[in-house]
């Protein structure tokens, strides 16, 4: 198993050895921090996440998400790829692209598995919740709140689309995905969709006959 790692003060510090880190990590160091290249088309979280080998102290943190998770891998976890700051290079076990949209690519996200009795720092814009999921039951989260989770692959959820969902490069509204137990499942706040304009909304009103 890998050294430790101390979080204070909104920091992750690691010790010298090959960590995946979020991209722009480490934000200080002491000695040296080499950035190695992760090649291949089967590495699918290589744009979200770095391999970098360092040979002193290194202190991760994102200003954009400065609340930090620290999660166990004693079982399976999976993480949202884009949310990970740190974890031991030995830690990664796949990555894989999870749909939230059944049968489609869109609004898919990159999901990371780590394992092997390591440990993985999540970094998000809110605090995190750490929810049980007990045999037999089911929770649902929206995709943009979900950090990680342990268990089964969840299952992704999309209303019936509107015209606008085909004519404007966006995501449906109200999509989810559900989780099963037994599991564990981590998610974070989830934001307020942005406002549009009187022009948008006029549109949306007399195409869905509002």
């Amino acid at each position: 198993m890998s050294a430790p790692v101390a979080i204070e003060g909104g920091f992750a510090e690691v010790g010298a050895g090959r960590w995946l880190t979020g991209r722009g990590q480490p934000a200080a160091f002491s000695g040296s921090a080499v950035r190695r290249r992760r090649a291949g088309w089967r590495v699918r979280d290589r744009s979200l996440i770095d391999l970098v080998e360092t040979t002193g102290m290194a202190k991760c943190a994102d200003s954009a998400r400065p609340f930090l998770t620290h999660i166990p891998c004693a079982a399976p976890v999976f993480a949202v790829s884009g949310k990970v700051l740190v974890a031991p290079a030995a830690a990664r076990v796949d990555a894989q692209a999870l749909k939230v949209i059944p049968m489609s690519m869109k609004s898919s996200l990159c999901v990371t598995e780590f394992g092997g009795g390591e440990w993985v720092v999540m970094a998000t814009a809110s605090r995190t919740a750490r929810i049980p999921v007990g045999d037999g039951e089911t929770i649902s989260a929206r995709p943009e709140a979900v950090v990680a989770w342990t268990g089964r692959r969840p299952t992704g959820f999309c209303p019936k689309l509107g015209l606008l969902d085909i004519l404007l490069p966006r995501a449906p509204r109200d999509l989810l995905l559900t989780f099963y137990g037994p599991g564990v499942v981590w998610v974070e706040g989830a934001g307020a969709p942005g406002l549009q304009s009187p022009r948008l909304q006029n549109f949306q009103r007399r195409v869905h006959g509002l």
